[in-house]
């Protein structure tokens, strides 16, 4: 289903999308606390239907550089890469731990790892960045370990409910993962 390649990391397992994700997506449901991380308001846990995870994993198959998240052999979430550019040998990352339970314990930092490995070892990047709400300090604090530097903020650009929140972007240099590695 997926063209990338497996990655595997001391924890997690980075791999292509399969058909059978559909059950694990549906299984992961909707927190409220991670869906607010990437702008989404919720009234409390949802379920995800058997359609909503198809397209789901529709939308992750079609990534050049995609993958399905796995820790001891259960779906936690998903990273690709898009906007993919070899003329500026630059992209961007979008990264999804899903399952509350695997929440800071040091995984995403595992994953990005795995990702910029593998963007500026096979696929040559010179450079990577990530856009994250201002709010999401989970997130820039797995970033900031992975080597990424705060590079500027699009303010107020995105509304959570009735409030506006700054965008922060955040770039990593391939010497700079060098460094942080």
């Amino acid at each position: 289903m997926g063209k990338s390649p497996i990655l595997n990391g001391a924890r997690v397992t980075l791999r292509p999308p399969r058909p059978d994700d559909v059950k694990g997506r549906v299984a992961l449901g909707r927190d409220p606390e991670i869906a607010r991380m990437f702008g989404a308001l919720l009234p409390g846990p949802l379920p995800v239907t058997e359609d909503e995870a198809a397209d789901w994993l529709d939308h992750l198959a079609l990534q050049e550089q995609g993958w399905m998240i796995d820790h001891d052999g259960r779906l936690i979430g998903s990273v690709f890469l898009h906007g993919v550019d070899p003329v500026d040998r630059r992209a961007r990352l979008a990264l999804g731990i899903l399952a509350r339970d695997c929440l800071g314990q040091g995984m995403g930092r595992e994953v990005v790892r795995l990702v910029l490995g593998h963007a500026f070892g096979v696929m040559g990047l010179h450079r990577v960045d990530v856009r994250v709400l201002d709010y999401n300090e989970r997130a820039r604090r797995c970033y900031l370990a992975c080597g990424f530097v705060e590079e500027g903020r699009e303010r107020q650009s995105a509304r959570v409910g009735n409030e506006w929140h700054d965008d922060i972007i955040m770039g990593v240099l391939a010497d700079e993962f060098e460094g942080a590695a």
